[in-house]
């Protein structure tokens, strides 16, 4: 049983942050606008957000100071992020080419600025946010093991903007209005909305979930920043492919990913894993080797938003 709520809080470090990153990479292709920055937005989150709790963390302990930093790694995510819509809706650059320019910028911006500031790229942190075990839930048979011990406030985090995201999506006008631009955005500009201002909400909302995701990653699985959040913003927009955009697909999606990544990270910890006479390096290449099983299989089903991709022009109806 102990393998077990090992293997589930390990998948629960590993799967949140995809689940925030995926999340916002679905509002933002939603709207119309391929966005694969997210591995930069990623990148300049977490350095935000791990530069603040160095700075502050002897004056704020505690888990206050990492809900000041996910505010701090948002606000962070969200100024990248205009950069890319600046230049896919207001420039009409061709996206993947704007994604991929951030992507490049992000991490020598991190390690420029780590060095100017502390002479070595790397930032430390004090990682004092486990929590061993929380009040009352803790003690629930089996659910309190495997879910309200050994965990961080960042899990339940994950949660809360999964369940926000879904109403938001499906239950409200401006996710109506978001989605309708991804589709038919001349229909919807006729309908009276305001194709750009949806389009740079839907950005502006990725940005703020990848930034929150790059802390997220960097919390559960380190204690310093190293310009780099180890391929996830490229997994998230596997996961967003997986979860065929769609909230619930995206939740089962980055739990599948993050199983498999917790076994390739985890598998020493585990015994009869450990016994197998399989090399290490196999081991982690796991969560690759998935990804391009599933993308294989699961591609040619997807159904990508219809304007994915394709610059807006007001002009043009």
């Amino acid at each position: 049983m102990s393998i077990l709520y090992f293997l589930v809080q390990q998948t629960m470090f590993f799967s949140i942050p995809l689940l925030i990153v995926a999340l916002g990479g679905m509002f933002s292709e939603r709207s119309g606008v391929i966005n694969i920055a997210l591995e930069g937005i990623m990148i300049m989150g977490a350095f935000a957000g791990v530069l603040f709790i160095n700075f502050f963390q002897a004056l704020i302990p505690g888990q206050p100071i990492l809900l000041l930093a996910i505010l701090v790694s948002a606000v962070s995510g969200l100024l990248v992020s205009l950069l890319h819509a600046y230049a896919s809706i207001n420039m009409k650059a061709d996206q993947i080419i704007s994604g991929t320019a951030i992507n490049m910028l992000a991490p020598a911006v991190s390690i420029y600025a780590a060095r100017m500031i502390r002479t070595v790229q790397q930032i430390p942190f004090i990682n004092q946010f486990r929590i061993e075990k929380a009040p009352v839930l803790g003690d629930i048979p089996f659910i309190g093991p495997l879910l309200f011990r050994n965990t961080y406030l960042t899990t339940f985090l994950g949660f809360l903007i999964l369940i926000v995201s879904a109403l938001l999506l499906y239950k409200t006008r401006f996710g109506l209005r978001l989605r309708s631009c991804g589709e038919h955005p001349q229909a919807a500009d006729s309908a009276g909305i305001n194709v750009y201002r949806m389009r740079y909400a839907g950005v502006m909302i990725s940005g703020v979930l990848a930034g929150i995701g790059g802390l997220v990653f960097i919390i559960p699985t380190s204690t310093q920043f190293n310009a780099e959040v180890s391929g996830y913003g490229f997994l998230a927009l596997a996961v967003l492919i997986f979860g065929q955009w769609k909230p619930g697909r995206i939740l089962a999606a980055a739990f599948f990913f993050g199983l498999m990544k917790a076994v390739a990270s985890s598998y020493s910890g585990i015994s009869f894993m450990r016994n197998i006479p399989i090399p290490s390096y196999l081991y982690k290449m796991i969560p690759y080797i998935a990804t391009m099983i599933v993308l294989a299989f699961t591609s040619k089903r997807s159904r990508a938003p219809r304007a994915e991709g394709i610059p807006y022009d007001q002009g043009s109806r």
